[in-house]
């Protein structure tokens, strides 16, 4: 594999899992929103015009940030009836011939994305609420998490043509390799996965999610025992 392809892989990979990680705070950040919502509610009696649009917007940008860190952890849904049957060489040919598919599903998706965008600012839309927020900024959040998962797309892409050559990828990403071992049922590999994988390379995984690591660790652990 060329050098330039992989410093690519390498760039994607950790764009990919710096967003990835740091979106996983938003989703605390959407739950103190609709437990302050509730508060002032009903035990206030001061309910807040901008809670549930703002807690929306939250969770946009929690999946949509996140899309290119669950396709590095290969966590997207598929139907793998016949795909898990198949050999790696196999489903890495498969996977060079379904990531064109998205790279195409991505890239009409993005220029969709720019456009609204684009209009938004161009006449300043806004909610046609009671808050009437601005929609260009989480629009433009979308748009970042686009790009951020076409990038990956385009690593996974380099990635299963190098397999489906014989070609070994080093993806060791803590996340991913802790849920491959875990449904090898490998319980030694689970025990050993956060000493032997480190987080990626000036990419420290934050603390609240090396403890959820941990946890989901313990909890494989046992139910290999």
């Amino acid at each position: 594999m060329p050098s330039i392809v992989r410093t690519y892989i390498r760039f994607a990979d950790g764009l990919s899992t710096l967003v990835g990680r740091i979106a996983l705070y938003i989703v605390f950040v959407m739950m103190a929103i609709l437990l302050y919502s509730t508060v002032s509610r009903y035990i206030f009696d001061s309910p807040i015009i901008w809670g549930v649009e703002m807690a929306q917007f939250c969770m946009v940008s929690y999946y949509i940030l996140g899309g290119g860190f669950a396709l590095l952890l290969n966590s997207h849904v598929r139907l793998d009836v016949f795909y898990s049957r198949w050999s790696p060489r196999k489903q890495a040919k498969s996977d060079v011939y379904t990531s064109i598919f998205l790279l195409l599903y991505l890239g009409f998706l993005l220029w969709g994305c720019i456009s609204s965008t684009m209009y938004s600012i161009q006449f300043n839309q806004h909610n046609n609420t009671a808050w009437s927020p601005a929609v260009w900024p989480v629009k433009v959040i979308m748009g970042f998490g686009i790009v951020v998962t076409l990038l990956q797309a385009v690593s996974e892409f380099f990635k299963a043509i190098a397999r489906s050559k014989g070609i070994e990828v080093d993806d060791t990403i803590p996340e991913r390799l802790l849920i491959e071992e875990s449904e090898s049922g490998d319980k030694a590999a689970v025990e050993e996965a956060p000493e032997r994988i480190p987080a990626f390379p000036g990419l420290p995984m934050p603390e609240l999610a090396m403890n959820h690591f941990r946890a989901v660790k313990q909890t494989l652990v046992k139910n290999h025992s």
